[in-house]
């Protein structure tokens, strides 16, 4: 394989397909924001897609996959998703509900009862239920291991399942169950332990199985890269400073070791297969019939309209005040109301929005962190968003 080394001002916008569907005004706005992100956050490489009706109409590229190797980022590119992954934890779950195997007001210890071991101050643990755990209302921490100091022997995050029982008796509940929101990231470990317990699949093979393979999701896969996608793989990348304060870019290489936290960040995939995940959500076409019958065997129009119910407020978000739903963050009131979720793991960034009732959404994704200038970067990525943002406004 071989391509053109690509500079970050350099973009490519594409239309795909008999669509018909016009691309926003507003998207050209959005790739100069991400354009503005990767150039003052010394970042790497991005991508952005506009996506109608599950299919990519326009798109953006910046920068590289490969900085060593002078490869230009492609639309065949292949990312980390992060902390998306659990809007497929979240479905998995809902499809298990709708199947009659659990019920989301079931206690989490049910399925898993090491979590009995945990101090909980506000009463038993066995008051939180699936529910609240899909709607980071639980009161779990966030962190995954609260005790990483960034040494070059630790783990990236925990590698076996008995590592995270072994903590559980030495940490508490932050808040009461159910009265609040408090994002969490190893809940989502624990509703895949329910999937495990619940199936007898593996958390991995179940996805595949009952989502991907559906979806026609063919180049999504968890950990490491297969031998035919590396090709395609992007490299992730941070930005450093020494302690003279000279920053540098660091290459990470192509794939890391997400180990037990898969189930709350480990899909990797090209923009594709996230369009084809974002038209799943939104629903077939009209008078795709076909179409709508596969996304309703993965699940139902009735139970993802139920996920993106407002449980608990989760604060400002770029674009205005959000809510927290069953595994999706959501902006806006109804009409209108927008759907996403965002993902920050191991030198890669990413968001994606979708308008459910215009079929519509963006995706966008950088394969650097800056951890030399982490507060104004944040700020640089959260216009972004808001760039994004506004796309899909009317």
């Amino acid at each position: 394989m071989s391509r053109l080394a690509g500079a970050i001002g350099l973009t490519v916008l594409l239309a795909v397909g008999p669509l018909g569907a016009q691309v926003p005004a507003r998207f050209t706005a959005a790739a100069q924001a991400l354009e503005a992100l990767t150039r003052q956050d010394h970042a790497v490489g991005a991508a952005l897609a506009y996506v109608q009706q599950g299919r990519v109409v326009a798109h953006r590229e910046l920068g590289q996959q490969d900085q060593a190797m002078h490869l230009a980022l492609g639309p065949e590119a292949i990312f980390h998703w992060a902390s998306i992954t659990k809007t497929l934890t979240a479905v998995a779950v809902l499809q298990l509900r709708d199947r009659g195997r659990l019920s989301l007001d079931d206690p989490i210890t049910r399925w898993v009862p090491e979590l009995r071991q945990l101090h909980d101050p506000f009463g038993s643990m066995d008051a939180i239920t699936l529910r609240m755990l899909l709607s980071h209302s639980s009161g779990l921490q966030d962190p995954t291991w609260p005790y990483r100091r960034y040494l070059a022997w630790e783990p990236f995050e925990p590698t076996r399942w008995e590592q995270l029982v072994a903590m559980m008796p030495y940490q508490e509940l932050a808040f009461a169950p159910g009265s609040r929101y408090g994002y969490s990231n190893p809940a989502f470990i624990y509703l895949a332990r329910v999937i495990e317990a619940v199936t007898g699949d593996p958390y991995q093979s179940y996805i595949y199985k009952n989502i991907w393979l559906p979806l026609g999701m063919r180049r999504s896969y968890f950990g490491v890269t297969p031998w035919h996608l590396a090709p395609w793989r992007s490299h992730n990348y941070s930005v450093v400073a020494d302690s003279a304060g000279a920053v540098s870019v660091r290459d990470n290489g192509p794939d890391f070791d997400p180990g037990v936290t898969i189930p709350n960040g480990g899909w990797n995939a090209p923009i594709e297969d996230l369009a084809t995940w974002l038209g799943f959500l939104t629903g077939a076409a009209p008078g795709d019939s076909g179409a709508a019958r596969r996304y309703d065997g993965v699940l139902s129009r009735l139970s993802l309209r139920e996920m993106w119910q407002p449980v608990v407020s989760a604060g400002d978000q770029p674009g205005g005040p959000a809510t927290m739903g069953l595994g999706f963050f959501l902006l806006g009131p109804e009409p209108g109301k927008l759907v996403f979720h965002t993902g920050e793991q191991a030198g890669f960034r990413s968001f994606f929005y979708l308008d459910p009732a215009r079929g519509s959404g963006i995706i966008g994704v950088v394969n650097t962190v800056n951890e030399a200038q982490p507060d104004s970067s944040a700020r640089r990525f959260d216009r972004a968003r808001a760039a994004a943002v506004a796309v899909l406004r009317p």
